[in-house]
């Protein structure tokens, strides 16, 4: 490794990811202005659509902190290679933080137990009410974010020491961070999924929700990463440890986590109609009435079979292009399981979209993906000194 010259591992001013920064500022500005104007036409649909382009976005952020932190724990040659993309991703949730602002805003557009109204005649938001009120909503919000915050900057400190070597606890630090990280990531990301998406229909209630969620932000990084590691070896330093085998690898991961949701949504879909308990089937009837039935198919085939057929073939899985369009396939995959989980409670009884659906997933996104290549060129884009870099050089 010491004989790659300095800024070998750097983007260069050139590289497409850095054209590609101004490129979605613009794109997000503009997905922001029009859903301002959105704001002033139709303010319910407008933080409806809010919802459902947070919802996604975060995943991403969310999702790349939590695989950081499990390959903390386990290692292995594959997190050496989408281990920078995961950190800079993360290092983007304080923007995430100030986006979730005008929904805590306009959260008595979203939340029925914001309504004082509603709640007022409905014996379970009453007795809901100690845990689904605004003041402790956006209070848990702060903590949630705060709690993510550190432990992304941490990891990212204590990964650039590690690089300069000029730190012997380094490694131990991240170990150890890793651990701790986790039980925290576990226990805010389950709260968080309960606040922002399962509250939407306050009177029914899943075990497996927390863990639905978890899954689908790990799958959202991948989908992510994979593209952008695939991006990054036009670079000659970056294709030296970035071989084949690590992409089979990421390959099989996709996979992976492809099948986990598949058995998470199954496992919840059976276990609620065994029980057939009208306050649980609910949440399923609205969700296959009205058009909604054919979103759900939709779902399944996108999100489930075609990927596991594709990810089944060892060829796909070592050829990086290839991969990566698979990938991308699941991003879009994910955003159809987004909008399948919070659009149906304001839509029955039929499905639709709406231009301002566009416009939040724009909006954000693009500031997301600005900020996202910011981070990600002001360091090496692989971890120089990582414990695992030895068997990804020897693979290549």
């Amino acid at each position: 490794m010491s004989e790659l010259a300095p800024g070998a591992l750097r983007l260069p001013d050139d590289h497409a990811l850095l054209r590609m920064r101004r490129a979605a500022l613009a794109v997000g500005v503009a997905g922001l202005v029009a859903l301002l104007v959105g704001w002033f036409v139709d303010p319910n649909q407008c933080m409806r659509s809010y919802l459902v382009g947070f919802v996604f976005w975060i995943g991403v952020p969310l999702g790349g902190l939590a695989v950081l932190l499990i390959h903390g724990v386990t290692g292995g040659a594959w997190g050496v290679a989408i281990r920078r993309p995961l950190e800079s991703a993360a290092l983007t949730l304080p923007l995430m933080a100030v986006l979730f602002v005008p929904l805590a805003l306009g959260a008595g557009r979203l939340y029925v137990w914001a309504q004082p109204e509603i709640v007022a005649h409905d014996p379970i938001l009453q007795w809901k009410a100690a845990y689904l009120n605004w003041p402790f909503f956006c209070a848990r919000a702060v903590l949630y974010f705060v709690s993510w915050i550190l432990v992304a900057r941490s990891l990212a400190y204590w990964s650039l020491e590690q690089d300069a070597g000029t730190d012997a606890r380094a490694d131990r630090r991240l170990h150890a961070l890793s651990r701790g990280g986790l039980v925290v990531l576990g226990l805010t990301m389950t709260f968080a999924s309960f606040d922002w998406m399962m509250s939407l229909e306050p009177h029914w209630y899943s075990t497996i929700y927390g863990i639905l969620f978890m899954g689908s932000c790990a799958l959202s990084a991948f989908s992510f990463a994979i593209p952008v590691v695939a991006a990054l070896r036009d670079r000659p330093a970056v294709a030296r440890f970035v071989g084949v085998s690590v992409f089979h690898d990421l390959g099989n991961l996709l996979l992976a986590f492809t099948m986990l949701w598949g058995y998470f949504q199954l496992s919840q879909f059976l276990i609620t109609w065994s029980a057939n308990l009208p306050e649980e089937i609910t949440w399923y009837l609205v969700r296959t009435r009205g058009g909604w039935q054919l979103v759900t198919v939709l779902l399944v085939f996108i999100h489930l079979f075609l990927p596991f057929a594709v990810l089944l073939s060892r060829n796909v899985k070592r050829w990086p292009l290839g991969l990566a369009a698979v990938a991308v396939w699941m991003l879009a995959g994910r955003l159809l399981a987004v909008f399948w989980l919070v659009r149906p409670p304001f839509a029955p009884p039929a499905a639709a979209f709406h231009v301002l659906d566009v416009a939040a997933l724009a909006g954000m996104g693009g500031l997301f993906l600005a900020l996202f290549v910011d981070r990600l060129a002001a360091r090496p884009v692989l971890p120089l000194r990582d414990p695992s870099m030895p068997v990804a050089e020897a693979e290549s």
